[in-house]
């Protein structure tokens, strides 16, 4: 995935529903997603066929449907879709998405709370100072 084109929210959220479930059919991706996005069946189908001709799901038989599976997880997706916008916007510097995040309030007070402590578990890890 690493050099995959980015996905669609679309297409993301019919991966959400493969990795939620391990595998499903055209018709049970569709009701997953009919109270959100109401799509048709051939436009589910579509998408899907198209995830399949780039690798990202994979499709089996079974009798006249077939079933799909996603065939990336959803941690590399979102590594690469982050590596991708991070590249694109902040010159490939991740601390400049950082600082994009919390000087425009996108980062609550609670949430940098959070971020402190994933930080000084990271440094633990790697035998240097702990955060204050």
């Amino acid at each position: 995935m690493a050099r995959a084109q980015p996905l669609s929210d679309l297409q993301i959220a019919i991966l959400r529903v493969l990795w939620d479930r391990g595998e499903a059919t055209v018709a049970q991706v569709q009701a997953a997603l009919q109270a959100e996005r109401g799509l048709a069946h051939t436009t589910v189908a579509t998408l899907l066929s198209r995830l399949a001709a780039r690798g990202v799901v994979a499709r089996r038989s079974e009798g006249r449907q077939h079933v799909y599976r996603a065939t990336v997880e959803e941690q590399d997706v979102k590594r690469s879709m982050v590596s991708a916008l991070t590249e694109r916007l902040f010159a490939g510097d991740p601390s400049a998405l950082v600082h994009h995040l919390i000087d425009e309030g996108e980062i609550d007070a609670d949430e940098l709370t959070r971020l402190r402590k994933l930080l000084a578990k990271k440094r633990a890890k790697k035998g240097g100072r702990r955060a204050r």
